[in-house]
């Protein structure tokens, strides 16, 4: 079971240059963990491709059903006081966006005190955060991996 960010839920549904490497991630563990706003950050993503017209309103309305469809198997997790709290604390200690810092608190309530949790994420602010808080990030981007040593 992982915790997938938005920036990698997004390439399951729209047709990126990420498609296939989240493709292969999920094939591998089909359990999603999800933050309670990020379908609605998906749904975010198809309405500004529409009106960017680089989507027709067919496409999203498939999108938005595709969503649905993958909501609906996810596990996931609620707001709450415990969140609130974590994701102000994760604003001030890293360089964090509100809703980045409550998907990031989101997935730290999840892991709990575990430090072998995933976070599955194409967000390289986010992905560092991840790291630093003791998640292993996937999929491999310039924070989930320690520097070489000199």
């Amino acid at each position: 079971m992982r915790f997938w960010d938005t920036s990698a839920l997004v390439p399951l549904l729209l047709e990126q240059e990420a498609t296939v490497e989240v493709g292969g991630l999920l094939s591998q563990d089909l359990e999603i963990v999800a933050w309670w706003g990020t379908a609605m950050e998906c749904a975010s993503a198809a309405a500004r491709l529409r009106r960017e017209e680089r989507l027709t309103v067919d496409e999203e309305d498939r999108v938005l059903g595709m969503l649905t469809e993958l909501r609906n198997s996810w596990l996931e997790i609620l707001p709450s006081e415990e969140i609130r709290d974590s994701a102000v604390r994760l604003l001030r200690v890293h360089g964090l966006k509100a809703a980045d810092a409550l998907q990031l608190a989101a997935a730290r309530v999840w892991a709990g005190s575990t430090n072998r949790a995933e976070l599955v994420t194409y967000d390289e602010r986010l992905a560092l955060a991840a790291r630093l808080e003791g998640f292993r990030v996937l999929p491999g981007s310039r924070a989930s991996t320690p520097p070489l040593s000199p």
